[in-house]
């Protein structure tokens, strides 16, 4: 029996397509089962959604924000580098166990063939938007000297990125296995030491620098 549609409408079309797609893919998932799912008529769902990908669009949109936000409290938190990427790194984690479904879609839409997922050019640019908040805090962490200013910015966010994404990815495909803060802090500290500034690099700067003060 359809029931008419609450102010929560939107957002239970969200969560009941999310679980659909998560269970059978874009393709396999129709709007007549998200529409039995949520007992909204199909003109209601279509009210709020233009078509099937623009439902689709629209979990992928608020995941990144979702994300987004969460990368940013959780470096505003914190003072130094390592906690930075630390913080970073479990509110990610923390993601994925809330919403590891909408996760799994999320990389299936990024290593899709062309047309097989609907694209939307603002979902890349949110991709890169996320990317780059972190390539951020990699320059900032430079620049304050926490990394090697010889290495490039974007190559250390890519390890660190790259570390993220085969974590949560390796999650997705053996599940069982641990992303916690014990994981997050073993990240960083393997990518801090190949990232730092080498010990031998600081002793000279300090000699250059007292030879320089008297």
């Amino acid at each position: 029996m359809k029931r008419e549609p609450t102010a929560n409408a939107r957002r239970e079309i969200l969560a009941v397509a999310e679980q659909c797609f998560a269970d059978a893919g874009f393709g396999a998932t129709s709007i007549n089962q998200i529409a039995a799912a949520t007992r909204y008529t199909k003109p209601v769902i279509y009210y709020y959604f233009k078509n099937k990908a623009g439902l689709f669009n629209s979990l992928l949109d608020s995941a990144y924000d979702e994300c987004f936000e969460r990368m940013q409290v959780a470096v505003a938190r914190v003072k130094t580098l390592d906690d930075k990427l630390v913080e970073l790194l479990v509110s990610q984690f923390e993601f994925l166990r809330e919403h590891q479904g909408l996760t799994r879609l999320s990389f299936a839409s990024a290593f899709a063939n062309p047309g097989e997922m609907p694209f939307v050019a603002k979902i890349k640019q949110k991709r890169l938007r996320n990317f780059e908040f972190v390539h951020d805090v990699i320059k900032q962490g430079q620049r304050d000297g926490a990394l090697n200013r010889r290495l490039n910015s974007r190559d250390l966010t890519y390890g660190i990125y790259g570390a993220l994404s085969f974590r949560v990815m390796a999650n997705l495909l053996l599940p069982g296995t641990k992303l916690d803060r014990a994981t997050a802090r073993n990240m960083v500290e393997l990518f801090m030491n190949g990232a730092r500034v080498p010990t031998t690099t600081k002793k000279k700067r300090s000699r250059i620098f007292k030879t320089s003060s008297t």
